[in-house]
């Protein structure tokens, strides 16, 4: 298995700390309002890596934070006239709802970063031991980027190039720094602000302590890889590497993932522009597999041009597996019962012939997590079980060939067998039937009724003016 590690820049190995085991930190939004599809992108991506992997063996220890205090959070509430927690427990939740629609598994250990304070302390203290940060006057704590001689390493920028051509990070009111390029480990409260004590003033962390903290609680001083959005590698990830490794003295990650943009019609996701999509939005039009499919197709170092035509093709791609699982399934009902338990001898060599097609598809996840080729992979399957699978197909066979098409997708995290869904019409026929059965007094075939249009979320009410019915 080989990744494209961001710190070598090219592709290496795959070969994890401790055998059979992956640590992994993919960093999570900050939650001050919906996710946008640019924030899905990542979170689509690296749950699809876990999952290739866990597919092959190893127990994945895959974490995934929230900030949950943060300027635009704070600004939020104070509009809203809230405490800041009420602003971050609402969109976690809203989160929570999106990553589910996506199919996004929950991570091993969500942390939230007002829960680490105290290990941003200790972190933090550390650095102030080892020289490598300071206190300002105002109680401000900077780390001490040119005590830190790797600086760069990640970004591959060079300190003195960024000191002099990158004036923005004269940022005003830091004058008191002793180098432009320090960056804050903690700062003052400001009034309204949430706060913590600390040994240097009531405040709160910087961003960058919260993730080198939260990863060495859940995963340990040294992890296998670290993943998120390529706008992270600088300053983000850099000053995670620089604060962590000062303060443990051994290696931060050993492979970094980055996916690339996620732009609308050629242009950069703006609000300004018009062009900014939350994936609410898109479930308003989509079903959010399709989404999910729609940024699989790319590889995800390469940037992906999101567009209402990319996404009908999508669409199309997506419902050309469902269609091959829905026929399989119809081929099985149709199956003989004699044929049931034994594959004839064609079905046989089929079978060996379709597991080339398995070997396509690890070959392209083997390779950096190449999804576009596994997709084509199970295109290829899709296409010779729609040609191979008949009536006259044992139901062996037939059963051998889905759960191949399942098994494909759902490393690629693809829910690609539906429940068929109960049309109006059907609802008020069953529950005519019902009517019918309690008129007979078989009052087990109502239950029944009830029951299974229950589990597929449609209620039944029994009133005066007869049975009404809802969904929920």
């Amino acid at each position: 298995m080989k990744i494209y590690n961001t710190l070598s820049k090219k592709k290496e190995e795959f070969e994890p700390i401790r055998a059979g085991k992956v640590s992994m930190y993919v960093c999570g939004p900050t939650v001050y309002n919906l996710i946008h599809i640019g924030n899905a992108r990542p979170m689509v991506v690296f749950d699809t890596v876990r999952r290739y992997m866990e597919s092959k063996g190893y127990d994945v220890n895959y974490v995934s934070n929230f900030t949950d205090v943060d300027d635009k959070i704070i600004k939020k509430a104070i509009e809203e006239g809230v405490e800041p927690a009420v602003i971050s427990e609402r969109y976690i939740e809203e989160c929570r709802k999106d990553m589910k629609g996506l199919n996004v598994k929950p991570a091993t250990t969500h942390p939230k970063a007002t829960e680490e304070i105290d290990g941003m302390l200790d972190m933090i203290g550390t650095l102030l031991e080892k020289g490598h940060a300071y206190v300002a006057e105002d109680g401000t704590v900077y780390f001490k980027t040119r005590s830190f001689r790797e600086y760069g390493k990640l970004s591959h920028k060079n300190l003195d190039d960024l000191q002099g051509g990158n004036r923005s990070l004269l940022v005003s009111g830091e004058e008191q720094k002793e180098d432009p390029l320090d960056f804050v480990l903690w700062k003052p409260k400001k009034e309204g602000e949430p706060y913590w004590e600390s040994p240097w003033c009531q405040g709160r962390p910087g961003w960058h302590i919260e993730c080198s903290v939260m990863s060495k609680r859940y995963l340990g001083d040294e992890i296998d890889i670290h993943a998120g959005g390529e706008d992270l590698i600088f300053p983000h990830h850099e000053n995670e590497i620089a604060q962590s490794e000062a303060a443990n003295g051994k290696p931060f990650a050993k492979y970094w993932m980055h996916n690339a943009f996620l732009n609308i019609d050629n242009k950069k996701m703006s609000k300004s522009a018009g062009n900014f999509f939350t994936v609410r939005d898109i479930s308003e039009k989509y079903d959010l597999q399709v989404l999910r499919f729609f940024m699989l197709s790319a590889h995800y170092r390469s940037p992906l041009n999101f567009s209402a035509d990319l996404m009908e093709a999508a669409k199309n791609g997506y419902e050309r597996i469902v269609t091959c699982v829905a026929n399989l399934n119809y081929l099985l009902e149709k199956a003989h019962a004699g044929m049931a338990d034994a594959l004839k001898p064609h079905e046989t060599e089929a079978l060996e012939e379709a597991k080339g097609f398995m070997t396509k598809f690890d070959e392209a996840m083997e390779d950096d997590f190449n999804t576009a080729d596994a997709i084509s992979s199970i295109f290829e399957l899709v296409k010779f079980a729609n040609t191979k699978a008949t009536e006259e197909s044992s139901s062996a066979f037939i059963q051998a060939l889905k759960e191949e098409i399942l098994a494909l997708s759902d490393i690629c995290g693809l829910i690609v067998e539906k429940e068929a869904e109960i049309l109006d019409d059907d609802i008020e026929k069953l529950i005519q039937e019902r009517q019918d059965a309690r008129k007979a007094k078989n009052f087990a075939r109502a239950d029944e009724i009830r029951d299974m249009l229950q589990k597929q979320g449609i209620i039944l009410e029994d009133t005066r003016e007869g049975v009404k019915w809802k969904r929920v």
